[in-house]
């Protein structure tokens, strides 16, 4: 369907992580497009090129394994910089976890770490009345699971946005731009069932410090969240207008 668009990920990863391979492959795979259409850039260490902007139709961001929003550093003013010029380029842009958190604190958000409010596993999600009639996410109807594996919270949203979603633990899992094409999610739209599991497999101390279950007490709880997997494809396809 959308086997000419190039995608652009924007990724924190360390060079040793297992998943930064694989949160190419889940979006890919929910995007059911192919992985050498989404270019990588690594925002730990590296300033992208204006070329590269250009030549990006759609701008992706996922999680981020060990790297809090709600930190300081060198690395997270120039990530949260290039999220202001990715916001300015005005193109569309899917955001989920670190990115949600990421793009709400560059464009005038709060974020903070609470591990009171931290999820992890699949949780149950409902739609705000906005979210009810927005193109992309009113499909899912009242309520839906997402996937979830988070300790920072975004406490206060940009302005100029709209908020589409929530959960019983934290308010803001979802939000849009009102003036431009992007979208952002606490939970994870390009993750399966077997993608969160492979997650936590790699990161076991999230299921310990914040499911506080043993893990095969934790697998049994995780399930299939098919519907919500169609939320990327949906928005690329009314972002490009195809």
């Amino acid at each position: 369907m959308f086997d000419q668009v190039r995608y652009l990920l924007l990724q924190v990863r360390n060079a040793d992580d297992p998943m930064r391979e694989h949160e190419v492959e889940s979006f890919a795979r929910v995007l059911h497009g192919r992985i050498d259409q989404i270019s990588v850039f690594d925002l730990l260490s590296n300033q992208p090129h204006g070329n590269l902007f250009e030549e990006t139709d759609v701008f992706l961001l996922g999680g981020s394994g060990h790297y809090s929003v709600a930190s300081e550093g060198d690395w997270l003013e120039r990530a949260l910089e290039i999220m202001r010029e990715v916001h300015g380029t005005k193109k569309p842009t899917f955001a989920s976890c670190w990115g949600f958190q990421a793009m709400a604190r560059a464009m005038g958000g709060k974020v903070v770490n609470d591990l009171s409010r931290a999820e992890v596993g699949t949780h149950s999600l409902f739609l705000t009345d906005a979210g009810k009639v927005d193109p992309v996410f009113g499909p899912l109807g009242e309520s839906f699971w997402g996937q979830m594996g988070h300790e920072d919270c975004v406490v206060e949203l940009p302005p100029e946005t709209t908020l589409l979603a929530s959960s019983n633990r934290v308010t803001n899992q979802a939000y849009r731009f009102n003036d431009r094409p992007i979208y952002c999610t606490q939970f994870h739209p390009e993750l399966a069932r077997t993608d969160l599991l492979t997650r936590v497999e790699t990161y076991p101390e999230y299921v310990e410090k914040i499911a506080g279950m043993p893990p095969d007490e934790f697998k049994a709880t995780v399930r299939d969240t098919t519907e919500t997997e169609q939320l990327l494809v949906r928005f690329v396809s009314e972002a490009l207008g195809e």
